[in-house]
């Protein structure tokens, strides 16, 4: 195993290996929180009758999501 060294300290190579059930909870509430933001935006324009809006966050799902969290903060 190679170890690189900077000034007075050892830096640890990148861990390669199964992922830890912390990383894939994170990962999945993430994930959960992405999907429910985008999934709001879309019904909210679908109901309210905005469809640039509704093409524009199905088609680029960063804009839904962060449309999403708008509608659920009160922002829109």
């Amino acid at each position: 195993m190679m170890r690189l060294m900077t000034a007075d300290r050892q830096m640890q190579p990148w861990r390669q290996g199964n992922m830890g059930a912390r990383t894939a909870l994170l990962l999945l509430v993430l994930g959960a929180f992405c999907y429910s933001a985008w999934l709001t935006s879309i019904v909210f324009c679908a109901a309210s009758g905005c469809r640039p809006l509704l093409i524009a966050s199905a088609a680029f799902f960063p804009v839904g999501i962060v449309h999403g969290v708008g509608v659920w903060f009160g922002g829109w």
